[in-house]
């Protein structure tokens, strides 16, 4: 079971544009690196050779959308069938538009360990009660996704979601999440951190059997 970063690109000037000292989509690759996205798809316009250059180095597959393809949903359908091809085992996709450059990785990992809990779902970070990206969806849902070609990818997951999938949001305590790259990264609101492991409380091993024993002790003369 692995988790693909579908990092869509409609902007590929801004995405080379500078991101407290590199460029910003060579900062998502790393976070998403770093946070176990595997593998990385960068799904970008076809004429957008720029990108190539700048990403030779990273462990990216690049998906070029057809020629007049609008970005939205069609796009990220597009990077999670250029991800089973690259690695057979995806099962989900994170939904992570290029701006959200501020992601931390520790939001990647919680979304993947969260994602190994409930495979069904659809994941949905939020900072401060605010919803953001990436937005981890089930591959299994890619056919459903290719009805949807002309909807944008929050209208397209409330589609999904509308139509039964179940959502879990989770308070991750990221900036990143809903701040992108609009916002100079020294403003950004401080990081605090998920609450608790997103994949839910570890299970108490033997808790029954301590029970026991403990009860068995205090029924002792």
């Amino acid at each position: 079971m692995t988790v693909a970063a579908i990092v869509l690109v409609p902007d590929v000037e801004t995405a080379l544009s500078d991101a407290d000292g590199e460029p910003a989509i060579r900062r998502l690759i790393h976070v998403a690196w770093a946070g176990g996205a595997l593998p990385i798809v960068v799904v970008a316009p076809a004429e957008a050779s720029p990108l190539a250059p700048t990403t030779a180095d990273l462990p990216v597959v690049i998906a070029n959308a057809a020629p007049g393809q609008a970005p939205g949903i069609a796009w990220f359908a597009l990077g999670l069938r250029a991800a089973a091809r690259a690695v057979t085992e995806t099962s989900a996709g994170l939904l992570w538009p290029f701006r959200h450059a501020w992601v931390d990785p520790e939001t990647v990992t919680s979304l993947v360990e969260a994602h190994g809990a409930a495979p069904d779902r659809i994941l949905r970070p939020a900072f401060r009660g605010q919803p953001g990206f990436p937005i981890l969806v089930p591959a299994a849902l890619e056919s459903r996704l290719g009805a949807l070609p002309g909807l944008h990818a929050e209208e397209a997951v409330a589609s999904l979601v509308a139509e039964g999938v179940p959502l879990r949001v989770l308070e991750l305590g990221d900036p990143g999440i809903a701040h992108d790259i609009s916002t100079p990264r020294a403003s950004l609101p401080g990081y605090q951190g998920p609450e608790e492991p997103a994949a839910g409380p570890p299970p108490e091993w033997n808790a029954d059997l301590a029970a026991r024993v403990e009860r068995s002790a205090d029924s002792k003369p």
